[in-house]
């Protein structure tokens, strides 16, 4: 008797556990890339992993594969070998500085029908320019999940104990200039200037200068033009002439961010920089201005860095990838993860909801002028910034003529070009 109820228990065990297998075998894994690494215990981190376990309880038949690849151009690189592999993950996180690489070359599903089909989802409740940045004519290639306009950041009380009046939307370069130099004493600067192009590309599209042609084929009449040539002896003037920023040698034996130092009234950055405005014991989120960047042009205009999520052309768990993208980009998450503040919400009701702060609000002002970077319509943007930095170290470091340097960074980079 004791034998035959083992037996008949050993059977329940068994078909428990052979339920449980079937469960988990009819389970769609649904791999997703993003950029990041397993050691990462940041808030914004621990929170992404909160919403990733909520996303599988809310979705009891998909198992969530999580890709993590630290650096945005190893995360770039490794993504596109999985791609040539056949081994491409189901949904990609896209970077807007390399979006082209992925949405030209048709390795992404054109999400417009999906769109179209569910009655859930809205793309109006998206700013429009953050969405045009993975859109082609009607094809949609990727749903924003956050970014960030460049802009200029202002220590108001540097300001202050100089008695300058703070800057405001419409000045010039020069209005920009003699302000640095009334801002620069001791060892206090008025700007702080870094050799990354992402950063000062602006000074160039404000003074009617590009990196590339308007096509986007050629750098050769674009960054050695003389609107772009003028920008660039502008940033020089402005560190070697007037000493208003600390020169590439000076920051480095600083060691430290000089805005986030105390020790630069005015730099150029995204909202990411907020964070370490929070976390630094030498200024205060209440000592913070935000206003357009300088332009010698009718209006500012700036660069908007975006995160998005795609699905890949070839995913076979395209309703699971679908509903992934949906949770992610929803009002319930988005307001969970966008709580950290390293980046402005693409949903315009959470962006609204986080402008009611003066700074804030002084970035959602911005967001209209803004225009996507070169890396989401030109594949091989990485070589241009490269030797655009290239050609900055040429003229701060070395001292070369402005004109001889922007014209070697064009030989390069169309040679370059034309290798595609």
């Amino acid at each position: 008797m004791r034998r035959l109820a083992n037996i008949l228990f050993l059977a329940s065990v068994l078909l428990c556990c052979s339920a449980c297998q079937q469960a988990a075998d009819s389970r769609q894994v649904l791999r997703v890339a993003n950029w990041g690494g397993a050691g990462d215990d940041s808030e914004a981190m621990r929170i992404m992993r909160e919403v990733y376990v909520e996303f599988e309880r809310q979705n009891p038949d998909i198992d969530l594969q999580l890709e993590l690849i630290p650096g945005s151009q190893e995360y770039v690189r490794k993504l596109l070998m999985s791609i040539v592999a056949g081994a491409e993950p189901d949904v990609v996180t896209l970077d807007a500085s390399s979006s082209a690489v992925f949405i030209n070359n048709d390795i992404l599903l054109d999400l417009s029908e999906l769109i179209e089909k569910d009655p859930d989802f809205d793309l109006a409740d998206y700013h429009e320019n953050v969405v045009d940045i993975a859109r082609r004519d009607d094809e949609v290639y990727a749903v924003p999940l956050d970014f960030t306009p460049m802009v200029m950041y202002c220590n108001k009380r540097l300001f202050d104990e100089a008695g300058i009046p703070y800057p405001q939307a419409g000045w010039t370069f020069e209005e920009f200039l003699n302000i640095a130099k009334d801002l620069t004493r001791g060892e206090q600067y008025g700007y702080a200037f870094a050799n990354w192009m992402p950063g000062w590309i602006l000074w160039v599209w404000n003074n009617g200068g590009d990196s590339l042609s308007a096509d986007g084929s050629s750098a050769d009449g674009a960054i050695n033009s003389p609107a772009t040539a003028e920008a660039i002896r502008f940033i020089h003037s402005m560190i070697e002439e007037h000493g208003a920023s600390p020169s590439l040698s000076q920051t480095a034996a600083l060691g430290v961010d000089p805005f986030l130092n105390g020790q630069a009234a005015m730099t150029i950055s995204g909202h990411w920089n907020l964070i370490g405005i929070a976390n630094s014991d030498k200024i205060d989120l209440e000592d913070v201005l935000v206003v357009p960047v300088p332009s010698n042009l009718p209006k500012s205009q700036t660069v908007i860095y975006e995160a998005g999520l795609g699905i890949t052309k070839k995913s076979k768990n395209r309703d699971a990838a679908w509903r992934f993208v949906k949770y992610m980009t929803s009002e319930e998450v988005q307001r969970k993860i966008q709580s950290t503040g390293i980046a402005v919400c693409a949903r315009k009701d959470i962006s609204e909801e986080r402008g009611v702060t003066e700074l804030e609000q002084a970035f959602l002002d911005i967001i209209p002028s803004g225009r996507p970077p070169w890396g989401a319509k030109v594949e091989a943007y990485d070589v241009v910034e490269s030797e655009g930095e290239r050609a900055m170290d040429a003229v701060l470091k070395s001292g070369r003529p402005v004109e001889e340097a922007l014209n070697r960074a064009a030989d390069a980079i169309d040679r370059h070009l034309g290798d595609l």
